[in-house]
C-alpha cells in the first residue's frame, strides 16, 4: 500500500510511470481518502446512540488495548483513535504472485518503502483484473481480502469495521501487530517486517492478558497458536519440497507441473492430521493452493522463531528487544536472516 505523509507528493511521479501504475497510486489515493471521509474519534461513534453496542463494547476494547500498548510495550499510539466503517468485509484486497516453478516472490516497488511481496487495491474488481493480467503471463496468483493495514505511523489509521467480528485475544492481536510497522519498519524486507509484528504482537497479548489475570484466556490463546502453528509448519514444509522440485531438470514442462501437483496433494492429505480448529485450517481456506499462496505464510511466520529467540535473549525487555531489531536496519537482508537464525527465503 503507498504509504506517505502528503499523497500530493506523489503527483510528480505520474509524469514519469507507465498508465497502469498511474491508475494503482489513483486507486490508493482514492481509497485513503474514502477511510478519511468516513472517520470520526472514538468518543465520537461511542457518544452516537444509533452506534450498535456491540461495535461500542469493541470501541471500548480498542481503548484499553492502545493504553496498555503505550504504557506497557512502548509502541506508539497515533493510530485506531478514530472509527471508520466501510460498510463491507475487507478494507483491500491483496494480491501476490510467483514464478509457475518458483517460490521466489514477484515484488513491486513504492515510494518510501521500497519493495513490497504484494499489490493493495481498494476495489476488488481492480485486485482481481490485476491478477487476470499476471496469471495471462503465466504467474501464480492468490488474491485475498484483507481486514487491516497499516501506514507505518505516517498516517493515524483508523479502527474499522472490518475487523471488529474477532475475538478479544486476536483483536488484541492485530492492534499490536498493525502498531508494531509504526515502531520499526525496514524498507524492502516484507518478511523480516511482517515475522516482527507477528511475534512482538504475540507476546503483548500475553502480557496483556496477565495484567488482566485472564489465564484462562491465555491458555486458549496459547492453545490456538499451538494449533495454528501446525498448519504454518506443514506449509512451510511443503515450500521446501517445492523448492528441491524445481530445482531438478526435467524432461518436459508437464512432467514437473505434475511433480509439483504432488507435493500439494501431499500437503492436503498431511492436513487432515493437523487440528481443524487451527486459525490457520488448510483444509477451508481457499482450494487453489499454489507458490504465491504459501508464500503469503511462508511471510508472516518463517522468521518469526528467531524473533522470539531474540526477545528470549534479551530477557523479555522489550526495550532493549525493540532496539536491537531497530539496529538490524543498517544490515543487508542476508545479515538479519543469519542474526535471527533463518535460512535464506528472501526473494
Amino acid at each position: 500500500m503507498i504509504k506517505t505523509r502528503n499523497w500530493f507528493a506523489l503527483l510528480p511521479l505520474f509524469a514519469l510511470c507507465a498508465c497502469s501504475t498511474v491508475q494503482f497510486y489513483s486507486q490508493a489515493i482514492s481509497g485513503q481518502t474514502e477511510i478519511w471521509r468516513k472517520s470520526r474519534p472514538n468518543a465520537e461513534a461511542l457518544a452516537d446512540a444509533s452506534v450498535a453496542e456491540k461495535v461500542k463494547q469493541r470501541l471500548r476494547l480498542i481503548e484499553e488495548l492502545r493504553a496498555f500498548a503505550a504504557s506497557d510495550l512502548h509502541l506508539p499510539t497515533k493510530s485506531f483513535g478514530k472509527y471508520c466503517d466501510l460498510k463491507r468485509p475487507y478494507v483491500v484486497w491483496v494480491v501476490y504472485a510467483a514464478p509457475e516453478f518458483s517460490t521466489e516472490s514477484k515484488k513491486w516497488w513504492y515510494p518510501l518503502v521500497g519493495s513490497l511481496k504484494y499489490r493493495g487495491f481498494f476495489n476488488e474488481k481492480d485486485a482481481t483484473v490485476e491478477a487476470a493480467g499476471l496469471k495471462k503471463k503465466g504467474y501464480d496468483v492468490f488474491v485475498g481480502g484483507v481486514e487491516a493495514y497499516s501506514t507505518l505511523g505516517y498516517l493515524a489509521d483508523p479502527v474499522l469495521n472490518t475487523f471488529l467480528h474477532r475475538s478479544d485475544a486476536d483483536l488484541a492481536e492485530l492492534i499490536f501487530h498493525e502498531l508494531t510497522h509504526a515502531k520499526v519498519f525496514i524498507p524492502g524486507d516484507t518478511d523480516f517486517n511482517e515475522a516482527f509484528a507477528t511475534a512482538n504482537a504475540q507476546d503483548g497479548v500475553r502480557r496483556w492478558m496477565r495484567s488482566k489475570n485472564n489465564l484462562s484466556g491465555l491458555h486458549e490463546y496459547e492453545s490456538n497458536l499451538k494449533k495454528s502453528r501446525e498448519s504454518v509448519a506443514l506449509m512451510l514444509r511443503t515450500r521446501e519440497k517445492l523448492k528441491a522440485v524445481y530445482a531438478r531438470t526435467y524432461r518436459s514442462v508437464e512432467t514437473e507441473r505434475l511433480e509439483k501437483l504432488r507435493v500439494f496433494d501431499e500437503m492436503l492429505k498431511e492436513a487432515g492430521a493437523v487440528s481443524p480448529h487451527a486459525r490457520i485450517n488448510i483444509k477451508q481456506a481457499p482450494k487453489i493452493w499454489n507458490n504465491a499462496r504459501l508464500n503469503t505464510v511462508a511471510t508472516y511466520y518463517n522468521m518469526v522463531p528467531g524473533f522470539e529467540r531474540l526477545l528470549k535473549v534479551k530477557r523479555g525487555d522489550l526495550e532493549a528487544f525493540h532496539h536491537e531489531v531497530s539496529s538490524m536496519r543498517k544490515l543487508s537482508n542476508e545479515e538479519r536472516m543469519k542474526i535471527l537464525g533463518t535460512t535464506a527465503n528472501h526473494d
